[in-house]
């Protein structure tokens, strides 16, 4: 049975699957499109959102060390993800790396976890944007009824209407052509990097230094009624819960390391672009430097603009400039937020259905999810059942708590790429990699212990959470996926083969 458990997919399979008609995608995108994806992706409710939250609760000003501490977590795996992504140029990112090099269960079990983070980080993200939308209007002077509008206003019943029809347009968007999806990301990215320019240079102007003391605020005890909300290394070690201080950082990194969802997104869309094996480690290594170094910048500032005590939440970087009686930049922060976050949604669901694409290709998952558009040459049916799901999802659901699912399934995806590559390299050392991991087996280790630790400072509630979907993952493979696989199949074909008496009917 363990044999049938960790069967691997070759290299050459897989990229001969995308050569069928009926299942290929369309080559459209070039490293620039890939560049612009993922700054698209990347730069999103984490800039506009998270600052003033982990500033307030964990790190104070040192929240820029904890984007840098994210920034590097993410470019150890990023250094993964572009060796694979240029030896295996298949739709399915980490999924598909996975069932190059680790098996069939484990590819199973990534791709039911990248399921997860791009269907609950689209769906939060599309909440944002509906935030963000309702504030332009209410400065508008138009407000919304309380049960179309956030749910916290309503009473009983209550539907975000705004985030589900922003998640159905994307999905219309998505099933007519990935160009299209380039050009609209193109156009609301240039947007967005000039809202976040704007804050750095204007804010520059408005910082005191008195705001940066201290730069690393001493530790705090979280009341003992907050302990499960802990993050999960402090209780396996038996400490007292705490916030601030040098673990405050970490805990800060491990949860901004949401604003770095995204670049894994660009690994997806490998099938669909013109030249693989140059273009997506440039797409996402440059996509990854850009945003940190963006990242960085904007936390310096907007700590420097008002004390980390008084910092918004839920509009940090608007609000600080309020506070400095600069209301106009607020608006101009608002609007660009608002049209950013369009294509972070568009991005994370186009990576959910690439991801589930794959793996209907792979009869893990119905086939009848694999054919694509005829016309647009689009997986269409697995992107508009996706696209209706986290619709709903985001209408009715209230994700905030649920965020940090997110960030525990990324972070699970970078260790197991990690882990794939150091297995490919001793598996397959024939393969032809455009590009190669730098000091290997260093950089993968290296990587997977830092991906680990994040995941150790995320709170006790999330492991549990995140272990219930694995748990519902396997059922679904042991009683679905593992009888219907494509590759097993094709094995039990060989073996009948094999094993079929010769012409004469007599068994030799």
């Amino acid at each position: 049975m363990s044999s049938t458990l960790f069967r691997t997919k070759k290299v050459e399979q897989s990229i001969l699957d995308t050569e069928e008609p009926e299942h290929a995608l369309k080559k459209s995108l070039s490293a620039l499109d890939l560049t612009v994806f993922g700054v698209g992706v990347i730069i999103g409710t984490g800039i506009f959102v998270l600052t003033g939250t982990v500033a307030r609760n964990n790190a104070g000003p040192s929240v820029a060390l904890a984007f840098a501490a994210a920034g590097v977590v993410c470019a150890l795996a990023a250094l993964c993800y572009a060796e694979f992504a240029s030896t295996v140029p298949v739709a399915g990112s980490a999924y598909t790396f996975s069932y190059a090099s680790l098996g069939e269960l484990p590819a199973w079990i990534i791709g039911w976890d990248l399921v997860l983070e791009f269907a609950l980080g689209t769906a939060v993200v599309a909440v944002g944007w509906s935030g963000y939308i309702q504030s332009l209007m209410d400065n508008a002077g138009w407000e919304m009824p309380a049960a179309l509008g956030s749910r916290e206003g309503a009473d009983g019943f209550g539907f975000d209407i705004l985030a589900a029809a922003l998640v159905l347009v994307l999905t219309v968007i998505l099933v007519l052509g990935m160009k299209l999806s380039a050009r609209i990301t193109s156009l609301v990215v240039a947007i967005k990097v000039t809202v976040v320019l704007v804050v750095i240079i204007a804010g520059a102007f408005f910082i005191k230094g008195d705001n940066y003391d201290p730069f690393i605020p001493k530790a705090q005890d979280v009341p003992p009624g907050e302990s499960l909300e802990a993050p999960l290394i402090q209780l396996m070690f038996g400490w007292a819960p705490s916030n601030f201080g040098v673990m405050g950082i970490f805990t800060a990194a491990s949860v901004v390391f949401f604003a770095f969802i995204g670049f894994d997104v660009v690994a997806t869309a490998a099938e669909e672009t013109r030249n693989p094996q140059r273009d997506m480690p440039r797409g996402i290594l440059g996509s990854l430097f850009i945003c940190t170094a963006l990242y960085v910048a904007v936390s310096i500032v907007v700590t420097g603009m008002q004390h980390y005590s008084e910092l918004s939440v839920d509009a940090p970087l608007a609000d600080a400039f309020k506070a400095t009686g600069h209301p106009w930049y607020a608006g101009f922060i608002s609007f660009g937020a608002a049209v950013g976050l369009t294509t972070v949604c568009m991005i994370l669901l186009l990576g959910q259905t690439r991801v589930f694409f794959a793996m209907s290709r792979d009869g893990l998952l119905p086939r009848f999810f694999s054919r694509v558009h005829p016309r647009f040459k689009t997986p269409h049916r697995p992107t508009i059942l996706l696209g209706v799901v986290i619709a709903i999802l985001a209408g009715f659901t209230p994700l905030n708590e649920l965020a940090a699912l997110v960030n525990i399934g990324t972070l699970f995806a970078f260790v197991v790429v990690a882990i794939g590559v150091l297995i490919l390299r001793k598996t397959r050392p024939d393969l032809h990699r455009a590009f190669r991991t730098p000091w290997v087996p260093f950089i993968p280790i290296l990587s997977v212990c830092a991906s680990l630790w994040l995941m150790l400072n995320l709170p006790a509630e999330t492991w549990v959470r995140f272990g219930i979907w694995m748990a519902a993952g396997f059922f679904v493979y042991f009683f679905y996926g593992r009888t219907r696989s494509r590759l097993g199949k094709e094995r039990e074909t060989t073996v009948d083969d094999v094993l079929k008496p010769p012409t004469g009917g007599e068994t030799p």
